[in-house]
């Protein structure tokens, strides 16, 4: 992923990371990278993969293996595990194949997450694995009131990198996490603020929330990473509720599901997620770029 965004950051554009959450939703963000030359970023949340609502955590080992279709992938591909506050979590997936990983400071104070990214820096570059982390805190889509989250210090930021010596930093300007409508109101004097005082690349989660014409500006102020993930559920979930309609008992069910035709629910939820990841490609600048390295 360091390679990634240094190319990012000297050619002014931004890589994506489209989070999947299952096999088809991967290969959409693959294929639709391979299509646009595109260098991207895919993986998944280690959050959700541990979430306290299923009945036991995900194996990593299922997840992991998807590294070596992107070994074969023409485009280059980054494998990172999001969003996770386990330690022991991050370490198997480093151990496993993942290649880049984001510590969570969500319900962490300060310093419990500085010591947390410290370990993980320690680790990770041990291993030749990228590390994100995040100052400041997004206010969710979900609260009531979006303007609970904390915008990041520039200072703090400086201090942050300096003392964890993370490869990349995910900064609070205004964006949202899950913003299911609407578009966030960003605060690009704050922005650069951080740019003047960290020289690390910079990362905006909550990417369904930005107004598209404000990914030039961001690009301009040293975002190199963009990341998106609920909008990619929305647009299948959208095709699921299209298509699923067409099936009724006790019609065959394997041209609905495996088969891959005009009916195949699944197949039609895959080509929405990847044309919508095409459409990011293209608003980021990074179609075309791995053709141009």
């Amino acid at each position: 992923m360091n390679d990634l965004l240094r190319a990012a950051s000297r050619g002014g554009y931004a890589v994506c990371y489209c989070e999947s959450w299952d096999l088809d939703s991967f290969i959409a963000v693959v294929e639709a990278a391979e299509e646009c030359a595109a260098p991207a970023i895919a993986g998944f949340n280690g959050g959700f993969l541990r979430h306290a609502g299923r009945s036991k955590p995900e194996s990593l080992r299922f997840y992991a293996s998807l590294r070596f279709a992107l070994e074969r992938s023409p485009v280059p591909v980054a494998l990172l595990l999001n969003e996770s506050d386990d330690l022991a979590q991050i370490r198997e997936a480093m151990e496993l194949g993942f290649n880049a990983v984001m510590p969570e400071n969500e319900g962490l104070a300060p310093d419990r997450y500085r010591a947390l990214v410290e370990e993980v820096v320690k680790i990770a570059h041990r291993r030749g694995v990228s590390v994100e982390a995040q100052i400041g805190a997004l206010p969710s889509g979900g609260a009531k009131d979006l303007h609970a989250g904390e915008l990041t210090d520039p200072e703090a930021a400086r201090d942050f990198v300096t003392r964890t010596g993370v490869d990349a930093l995910a900064v609070s300007v205004g964006n949202v996490h899950i913003l299911t409508s609407g578009q966030a109101s960003l605060d690009l004097d704050a922005l650069r603020r951080i740019r003047e005082k960290v020289e690390v690349p910079l990362v905006v989660h909550g990417g369904t929330s930005l107004p598209p014409e404000s990914i030039a500006e961001l690009i301009n102020l040293g975002v190199a990473k963009l990341n998106y993930g609920t909008v990619l559920k929305q647009v299948y979930l959208a095709s699921l509720q299209e298509s699923l309609p067409r099936y009724r008992p006790p019609m065959s069910p394997h041209p609905f599901l495996g088969m891959g035709g005009s009916l195949d629910i699944l197949a039609a939820a895959r080509e929405a997620v990847k044309t919508k990841v095409k459409e990011l490609l293209l608003v980021s600048k990074s179609a075309g770029q791995a053709r141009a390295a």
